[in-house]
Order: C-alpha cells, then structure tokens, then sequence
C-alpha cells in the first residue's frame, strides 16, 4: 500500500458502519466480551488529508449537518493521532504528520467514526511516508487501535468475532438503503457495556447468554441474497437494551421509523445513532421525508461500500 516517489498530501477516505447484528458474550476476566457481529460498511465517509510534518497534530471539520465536533480531541488521546504514531513507531519513521479530517460519520454515534479516522489515517501515512506495509500489516496495527480499525480498512460486509476484530469477509448481493436517524448528543462504549453487564446481572435467570456467540446463520442467508425484508427480520443487537435504558427516547424514534415503512430498525453498535432498513430507494425516501418532518436530523446511506481508500484529489 504504497507509491512511488514521496508525496506531499495524501487523500484518503474510509467509511462509517453499521452492525446489522451484534451479540455479545459474558464479561471475561480481561474486562472485554466475547463478540459476534455482522458489519456493513455504508456510504458516510470520514476524509482525511495527511500532510508531511515535523510533529503530530489533527484538526476537524465537518460538511455534514448535525455532527458536533466539540467533544472531539485533538491531544494524543485522538484515535486518529494514535494511528500515526503506532505507524511511525512500527516502521522506525522520524517524522510526523498534519493531518485535515472531514468528519461525516456521528461523533460518538455508534457507525465507527474514530475508528475510521485511523483506518484512513494509517493509509495515508503509510502512503505520504512510503512505509510500504502490506494490507495484512495494516489491519495487524488497526487492530492494536480498536476493534472496528481493521474494519473499516477492509470494508463491505464481514463477520466479526473475537474482539470485533478477527475478520471474515461476507458476501452481501445487492444494494440496501439505510436511514440513519443522528441523535445530537453521544453515547459512551464503554458506559453501554457496563450497563449491559448490569441489565444481565439484574435478570439473572432470566436472560441467557454464551462466552463465544455467532452470528445468526440466517443474518448471512439474507446479505448474500441481497434481501432486505429477510435481513429485517434477522438484525438484532445485544446492545440495544442497554443504550435504551441509558436513553429512553430511542425507543421513541425505533417506534417513529417502523411506522412510517421502515422494515425494522436497530441502534448501530453501542448508539445512540438509530439505523433503519428501508425496502427500496424510493422507501428510504419517503422515510428520510417523514423522518425530517418529525424534526429527526437524518441522512440516508446505501450500503455495502469499499473500505479505506486512496482518493485522486
């Protein structure tokens, strides 16, 4: 994942996801869950521009309306700047790098946005550098930065275990019309999955769960044949429950959708971004319409789409 010669911007691009379906497994003794997840990759991008530099710095802006960049770091504690350093470290590079992100994914909204920023950003200092690592390499070090990294490099569809971040690739026919309904406030991964532990905790006896869950076979049924009525009634996140418990009024918009002709709709990830399954493009219009109407901040994204990229400015 290189080029000749030594540029001084690269342009690179990754996108935002969605879990169409995510089962978690018992808190283990490392603090983490076990994870079965099925990712797609839709068409909300994060931009990054990668200039050569001295030292490490990051900067924001966004051309989508309703993200908040306010909360959003611009110290070492950034994903994105995290993603350069591990890079020049691995490879034994003395520089750093500026880099210009264009945020269009939500900010703390599920879809994967930071993670997205280090996929896009180790790409393109690997190409603004000339470090030459292999696509294997480059997943390796996006998963070292968050479990969705190595997704959002390699993109489409895929069957997440482990962590989230041992990949399988999922064949996925068709194109499905998502419309994603943004909340305009965060929730915190972390603060979900506590609560999840303590939703489980709370109906001991009640609920039962598993340390290695999978993805539902018929998850996979329903992408590779490109048929988003089957897919609706098989998407399903065990991080729902929690999000909704955190922030009630999420049901209140999973209600809205499904009333006005979406299939079914889920909270991507650990929320608070809402995404619905429309049948065709001419439903996620109609939906995005009624959305809106409602006072929703809402866009539409199709998916699956390809993950972080070279773009040719």
């Amino acid at each position: 994942m290189t080029s000749v010669g030594s540029p001084t911007v690269v342009h690179t691009r990754a996108p935002g996801k969605i879990n169409v379906f995510l089962a978690v497994g018992d808190l283990q003794d490392d603090g983490y869950h076990e994870l079965a997840t099925a990712y797609q990759a839709v068409s909300l991008y994060e931009d990054v521009r990668a200039h050569a530099a001295n030292d490490f710095t990051v900067r924001f802006t966004s051309s989508q309306a309703g993200i908040d960049l306010s909360g959003v770091p611009t110290d070492d504690s950034n994903l994105a700047i995290k993603a350069a350093r591990l890079l020049a470290e691995t490879t034994g590079y003395d520089g750093g790098v500026s880099l210009s992100i264009d945020k269009n994914v939500p900010v703390a909204g599920g879809m994967g946005g930071g993670s997205a920023d280090a996929a896009a950003t180790l790409l393109a200092c690997d190409i603004l550098w000339n470090t030459g690592l292999s696509r294997d390499e480059l997943l390796r070090l996006g998963a070292k930065l968050g479990a969705d990294v190595p997704f959002a490099l390699m993109g489409g569809t895929a069957v997440g275990t482990g962590r989230g971040d041992e990949l399988s690739p999922a064949l996925a026919q068709g194109t499905f019309q998502w419309v994603l309904a943004l909340a305009d406030y965060g929730l915190s991964t972390p603060e979900v999955y506590s609560e999840l532990d303590q939703h489980r905790l709370r109906h001991q006896g009640e609920i039962t769960t598993v340390r290695q869950p999978r993805v539902d076979s018929g998850v996979l049924q329903a992408l590779r044949a490109g048929d988003p009525a089957r897919l609706a009634d098989v998407m399903y996140n065990d991080l729902q429950a929690p999000a909704l418990h955190l922030e009630p009024g999420l049901g209140e918009v999973l209600e809205l959708g499904e009333q006005n002709g979406a299939l079914a709709g889920v909270v991507s990830g650990s929320g608070p971004t809402v995404a619905f399954l429309a049948p065709d493009l001419d439903g996620a219009l109609e939906l995005q319409i009624a959305l809106s109407a409602a006072r929703l901040d809402v866009v539409r994204a199709t998916g699956p789409v390809h993950g972080a990229r070279l773009i040719a400015d």
